[in-house]
């Protein structure tokens, strides 16, 4: 797979310092999970650093170059960061955003050290941990993990794809002018998919996308953002346990899109650009790529999921008297579509099937996270590990803990927690 890493924000390489020798807390990660919560542990006067393995917001400059926030400027609530642009109901773009980051850790004064990769965490004689990073060992008597949920890329039936094809991921796609010429296809169909399948369409690409099950809404609904109403309804609010199944965090992401203006972006749209649906992605055999009759499956459960969002749109219209607003049912959907397609006819494939946790890879705890590999924690502070906090994943406390609208409230329970220790 192709190194997605030769491309970066700016023109500086990433600024190398050392690592202290101790902390009393330690944050891995210097995204907004990681600087919300050196803004709380700050206000309390708790001392600490932040370690980061490359820059200031380096999951964010990682992104491909058109992309852009799928969620309004005005969603921005780091707390003492709020967006103040003149722009709040736009989506900003990769670079623009990434200088907000910047702009905010400067702001916070956060004691960020950049180029410091945490390699190794494990526990010390005093109670407290031991870290390994690139830059030497140190202590620390508390760590905060905030470098996210999903590190590693899911990549099912990888393995059975040819050599001749130019495999990538979504953290190592640029742009349709960095792949071979010739189809495409896409494994995976949240957010990310559906975004890249689009631009590459829109380039004059041969594009097939393999799709499964993502729930999708409507870029706007009446005059508002539909991200307004997730608010208003409690949807962002939900935690975990209003989930059918804890499972359903490994769910794709809404689909939409924040380019152009922002706008609605579906298996509907898609298809409606002349986008190849088909299918999960089920391996290759005999010169072709094979694909499960199920499309018509994945559309259902994204109507469900919609269906289910409108309900509560309509509960909260009515509960406190707003103006209706309208609401458009989707549309009968053709999911008539090939299982088989022939490898010739595609160059390259993306993999965009989203990501798993990875806490178990590198850290000594297997006993600290549950089966789909999520801490076993409470209010982020691990219940297996004294000490081990988490800020930044995905239904931490509720369905907004990973995204810039809840991270300052999960920020400020860890911070708390940790100050009132």
């Amino acid at each position: 797979m192709r190194d997605g890493g030769e491309r970066r924000v700016g023109s500086s390489p990433p600024r190398r310092l050392e690592a202290v020798d101790a902390a009393n807390v330690l944050i891995v990660g210097a995204g907004q999970a990681g600087l919300a919560t050196s803004h709380e542990l700050t206000q309390r006067g708790v001392d600490h650093v932040v370690l980061e393995r490359g820059r200031v917001a380096q999951a964010w400059r990682d992104r491909w170059d058109s992309f852009c926030l799928v969620t309004p400027n005005w969603s921005i609530m780091l707390p003492g960061g709020r967006y103040d642009g003149p722009d709040p109901d736009g989506f900003l773009p990769r670079d623009e955003f990434v200088a907000l980051v910047e702009r905010y850790a400067a702001s916070i004064g956060a004691p960020v050290h950049e180029g410091v990769e945490v390699t190794s965490i494990e526990r010390s004689p005093d109670g407290g941990f031991r870290v390994s990073t690139s830059a030497g060992e140190m202590s620390a008597r508390r760590v905060v993990l905030a470098a996210g949920a999903f590190q590693r890329s899911h990549l099912p039936f990888a393995d059975s794809l040819p050599g001749t094809l130019e495999r990538l991921d979504v953290r190592s796609y640029r742009n349709p002018q960095a792949l071979p010429e010739g189809g495409v296809l896409i494994i995976g169909s949240g957010q990310s998919g559906l975004q890249i399948a689009e631009e590459l369409h829109e380039s004059g690409r041969d594009v097939v996308i393999a799709c499964g099950r993502a729930p999708w809404l409507p870029r706007r609904l009446g005059d508002r953002d539909i991200v307004w109403w997730a608010l208003e309804t409690g949807f962002l609010d939900q935690p975990v346990q209003a989930l059918a199944d804890p499972a359903e965090r490994l769910v794709a992401n809404l689909q939409n899109s924040g380019r152009d203006g922002g706008h609605s972006l579906s298996y509907r749209t898609l298809r409606d650009l002349g986008v190849q649906l088909v299918g999960r992605f089920l391996g290759s055999a005999d010169g072709h790529l094979e694909f499960a009759p199920d499309l018509a499956a994945s559309v259902a459960f994204g109507d469900a999921a919609h269906g289910r969002f409108m309900d509560l749109v309509r509960r909260t219209v009515a509960e406190r008297g707003l103006e209706p607003p309208p609401i458009e049912e989707p549309d009968t959907f053709d999911a008539t579509t090939e299982t088989r397609l022939p490898i010739a006819r595609f160059s390259s494939v993306i993999h965009a099937s989203g990501f798993r946790p990875a806490y178990r890879e590198w850290l000594p705890w297997p006993e600290a996270f549950d089966d789909l590999g999520f801490p076993i924690h409470e209010d982020g502070a691990s219940t297996v590990v004294p000490g081990l906090h988490f800020v930044g994943v995905h239904f931490l406390r509720t369905r907004k803990s990973s995204s810039l609208l809840g991270v300052a409230e999960d920020a400020a329970v860890v911070a708390e927690r940790i100050a009132s220790a």
